[in-house]
């Protein structure tokens, strides 16, 4: 797996976050993102191999290729690779990131309330976008 490739790392066993992947793979720009859980055991290796923290499950990750951002900043940078219509939302780089992410782990405390458990079971065609 080239490392250069833009990964969403996100919590396997979240019924919030699967669908959230599942927004993100219907409103893509391109085919170009990869997805992980961070159970995965490649999601162990890639933190541990480029020395990052041990992830936090209630935690979003989006490594652009070369950078690994978390939480709000995770979620602004991959509006890059949605559709322009979602583009608007780049507004909340007004907001410090502070402010941003105390509201990222007000909705990440509560994800597991928000929606009950959900698989992502990709389509054939996005099953080796996932990382395993």
């Amino acid at each position: 797996m080239k490392k250069e490739i833009p990964i969403v790392f996100y919590d396997g066993d979240c019924g919030f976050c699967n669908k959230s992947v599942q927004f993100i793979l219907k409103n893509e720009k391109n085919l170009d993102l990869h997805f992980a859980a961070l159970q995965s055991e490649f999601s162990q290796d890639f933190f541990e191999s480029n020395k990052f923290p041990k992830p936090d499950l209630s935690t979003f990750y989006y490594w652009d290729g070369s950078e690994l951002f978390s939480k709000s900043t995770a979620a602004l940078h991959l509006l890059d690779q949605l559709k322009s219509q979602f583009q608007f939302l780049k507004i909340g780089y007004i907001f410090p990131k502070l402010m941003r992410d105390k509201m990222y782990d007000f909705v990440a405390k509560r994800r597991h309330k928000i929606s009950n458990g959900f698989c992502v079971i990709p389509s054939s065609e996005n099953r080796k976008r996932f990382i395993y």
